[in-house]
């Protein structure tokens, strides 16, 4: 199989380095920003976007207009427009949960593709129109280097390879198969009892973000001391990710190399966080309690655990499977009874019909592996590490 891997690291570049870097990132927004007003524009008088081949031919005469553009390296540009091809075409499939592309704007953390011309020599990385720039190697890059993306991150740049190699088909080691329930109270509960605490970073920091934030609104918009106080911002923001973002792989993998079949909720997280406050005319209710579930469950990273499962599972030759989520946590995992009276509290799970008492987030977690068992028995397989009463009761 064609096994393809990112590597980041921390790129240092000199100021002048990072200055040129600036210059081309701002040129690749200028370019993603106009073709998409003007794919904008067609749609309001219903033509259909312009494609890769054409955004290419309109770059062309971009550059005739603007002389500014001939400095930064066409390739990179290219892919500019070819990521925003790719983010229309995903936009209007219906199978993926894409949103049509938005513009760029200056001061946001952005960066640059170079698809060629790049060259990595030990801790070094030579960048077309730059030259070479030195990066924290903290590990051996394994594969063909693809493409770079050189991307800026507050006061910080970070520097990520793609690679490709060819790798025999992995045979997952373990045999076996676990559930798992997502939560807010825990990141997660595992159908053999055991639990993952979440990273909970932006509420254990929320006060101290509010802070800063309160101090950045104080100052002049753009001034010397604004931007002091953006930077203290993005340091703290980024302390965030990088805390929630080390959680998560983890747990990912953990999970992934000590079973071969992962059972997941699929859930829709797009959905669960929907605002609640309505419209004028039909304003919502418990808009705040809303409001504060929703920052806890996007704070808990359940989609990038999902990913990362997902291609983590795959690298060891395991497999990810998808189950529908409703009324697991309201199912008994001995008899089946489904009622809303069975989960009495958050923690606490008895079900009305045969007694049976459990952590009522592994009641979830148990009832999400049974419904993978449920699709194996259709399919004529046999679902692995169950007991022969639960094959019954399955097959029931």
């Amino acid at each position: 199989m064609i096994l393809r891997q990112g590597y980041r690291f921390r790129l240092k570049p000199t100021q002048t380095d990072s200055s040129l870097l600036r210059v081309f990132i701002g040129h690749s927004r200028f370019v993603w920003n106009d073709v998409l007003a003007l794919n904008e524009l067609r749609h309001i008088y219903g033509e259909s976007p312009l494609n890769y081949k054409q955004m290419c031919e309109y770059l062309i005469y971009l550059k005739e207009e603007n002389d500014f553009l001939k400095a930064a390296p066409s390739q990179a540009l290219q892919q500019t427009l070819k990521d925003l091809s790719v983010a229309y075409k995903n936009a209007f499939d219906p199978k993926l949960p894409a949103r049509f592309p938005n513009f760029k704007k200056k001061g946001r953390p952005q960066g640059i593709r170079f698809p060629q011309g790049f060259a990595i020599d030990g801790s070094g990385v030579r960048i077309p129109k730059i030259g070479s720039v030195g990066f924290r190697k903290s590990q051996e890059i394994k594969g063909t280097p693809k493409n770079v993306t050189v991307a800026n991150d507050g006061d910080k740049w970070n520097i990520s390879i793609q690679t490709e190699r060819e790798v025999s088909d992995p045979v997952h080691p373990s045999t076996s198969e676990i559930g798992i329930d997502l939560g807010v109270t825990r990141f997660a509960a595992l159908s053999d009892g055991t639990f993952i605490e979440g990273a909970n970073a932006f509420q254990k920091y929320e006060d101290r973000i509010a802070f800063f934030q309160r101090r950045m609104a104080r100052k002049v918009k753009y001034s010397a001391n604004w931007y002091k106080a953006k930077r203290k911002v993005a340091r703290l923001q980024r302390k965030l990710a990088n805390l929630r973002s080390d959680m998560l792989h983890k747990a990912s993998t953990t999970i992934s190399k000590n079973h071969a079949v992962v059972v997941l909720e699929d859930l829709q997280i797009r959905n669960m966080t929907a605002s609640a406050s309505g419209t004028v005319e039909q304003p919502g209710t418990n808009v705040r309690a809303k409001s504060g579930l929703n920052r806890r469950i996007l704070d808990q990273g359940w989609g990038e655990f999902r990913r990362q499962l997902s291609y983590k599972l795959e690298w060891r030759g395991g497999t990810l499977i998808l189950v529908d989520p409703r009324n697991t946590s309201r199912t008994c995992s001995e008899c089946g009874t489904v009622s809303a009276e069975n989960r009495q509290t958050q923690a606490a799970f008895r079900c009305i019909s045969c007694g049976h008492a459990a952590n009522a987030d592994t009641n979830a977690a148990l009832n999400i592996l049974r419904r993978a068992g449920h699709a194996r028995i259709a399919c004529g397989e046999k679902p692995l590490g169950y007991s022969m009463k639960q094959e019954t009761q399955l097959a029931a």
